[in-house]
């Protein structure tokens, strides 16, 4: 990292002072000063609780298979910045995030913008710039007042809905809905993954009330899931024996929805070929995510209760018991209701606090997991943490590290050699 790179991303770092300021007028102010390129772009538009990273992984690799450059922004990144801001599925080089970031700087010191508001607006003009026709962009928080709802897409995505970020985005299944439903434009289709009936209600009723087409996993679009594979079926397109590297039948969902995106976007005129679907799904990676490491090191960003229960799930069907669970979490999240579904798989924890401002003290996750009967240590550092773990286990016990993605990211730091690119597509 030089030092022109560094400093840059310091001043970027810098706006996060300014917290989350969910609203459109500051975002709207600086896309008008640099030239509104999301008005050059076609977008896809992703919101959703869990599963929009893969989603929206999945559907760059279908446009990559297909030759199709397109634009990929999600967040958060692991390692660099540069992974949140990719052309063909390739990051954006370092020296070009300088370059933005001197050229928006003056415009966001006068409009005081966050940190995501200001990425959001450098992802665009990048884009726009390297001459994408399509765009693929993840929401960062909720959808109604997320900062990449300035723009106008083409297509909209749902993935799973469930209770995270309550201070922002509300109490139940149904309030988050009402936010996330809030991406949806008169007469933009969306495509919705399966959802609660409560979330469906809703979206349902945003649908109508917008007179756009709403279509829904399990109506119209369909999967079959077995371990390791599943096939995908919608109207005239039928692919079987699917075989994605991406571990879990959960992510089964997340690349259908996908694909169900690519069935619709083909349909509307662009040569997705069958060939490409497949390819595109059976390539994607997005590590952190159920990742195996080397030495029975399993890595998940599980951050939030329904995260959680997916990962109790695939834990159950290996048939994991007794594993040693590195966990830290940051305070806005369910700390409790995580812990109640991981517990049951653990022998011992190891709490420690993500490389984040405000997090779970670690003692607090210690104490939930003693009053469950299993045995727990508070570790300074995830370094720490991590150090203890690999001390206490046996050879072919397995090392779970979940809890927040940022805790992720810090212990795969220290376990794999570092790089500059972190690669989606195998």
């Amino acid at each position: 990292m030089d030092d022109s790179y560094r400093a840059s991303l310091d001043y970027l770092y810098s706006l996060q002072l300014f917290g989350i300021k969910l609203g459109l007028q500051n975002i709207r102010e600086l896309l008008a000063r640099i030239g509104n390129p999301q008005q050059q772009l076609r977008i896809v538009h992703i919101a959703g609780t869990n599963g929009k990273g893969s989603t929206a992984a999945a559907l760059a690799n279908i446009f990559e298979a297909a030759g199709i450059p397109a634009g990929l922004y999600s967040s958060p990144h692991l390692h660099s910045f540069t992974e949140r801001i990719r052309v063909a599925t390739r990051q954006i080089d370092e020296a070009e995030v300088v370059a933005l970031i001197e050229e928006l700087r003056p415009h966001a010191e006068e409009l005081r913008t966050t940190f995501f508001e200001f990425t959001t607006a450098l992802a665009l003009l990048h884009f726009q710039r390297s001459g994408v026709p399509w765009v693929i962009l993840e929401v960062g928080l909720g959808g109604r007042l997320d900062a990449t709802n300035a723009v106008t897409p083409e297509l909209c995505l749902i993935t799973p809905i469930a209770r995270d970020h309550s201070l922002y985005l509300g109490n139940s299944p149904a309030e988050v809905a009402a936010e996330k439903a809030g991406i949806f434009k008169p007469g933009v289709p969306v495509i919705s993954a399966r959802q609660t009936p409560d979330v469906l209600q809703v979206l349902r009723a945003q649908a109508a009330e917008l007179q756009l087409p709403l279509q829904v996993a399990g109506e119209a679009y369909h999967w079959q899931s077995a371990e390791g594979q599943f096939s995908f079926c919608a109207e005239d397109v039928e692919l079987a024996d699917l075989r994605p590297k991406l571990v879990g039948v959960h992510q089964h969902q997340n690349l259908a929805l996908a694909l169900a995106a690519a069935v619709a976007l083909r349909k509307a005129g662009l040569e997705l070929p069958d060939a490409a679907l497949r390819q595109g799904v059976e390539r994607v990676r997005w590590p952190g995510r159920l990742e195996w490491l080397a030495d029975d090191v399993l890595l998940d960003g599980a951050h939030n209760p329904a995260g959680a229960q997916v990962l109790a799930d695939h834990l159950a069907r290996l048939g994991l018991k007794k594993l040693h669970l590195l966990v830290g979490m940051k305070a806005d999240k369910q700390a409790d209701e995580i812990l109640k579904l991981l517990l049951p798989f653990a022998a011992h924890l190891y709490a420690t606090r993500p490389p984040v401002d405000d997090a779970v003290d670690p003692a607090a996750l210690v104490a939930l997991a003693r009053s469950s009967g299993v045995s727990a240590t508070v570790c300074e550092s995830p370094e720490s943490a991590l150090a203890a773990a690999f001390q206490a286990r046996r050879p072919g016990e397995v090392l779970l590290v979940a809890g927040s993605l940022f805790l992720v990211a810090e212990v795969r730091g220290l376990l794999l050699p570092a790089g500059g690119c972190l690669s989606i597509s195998d």
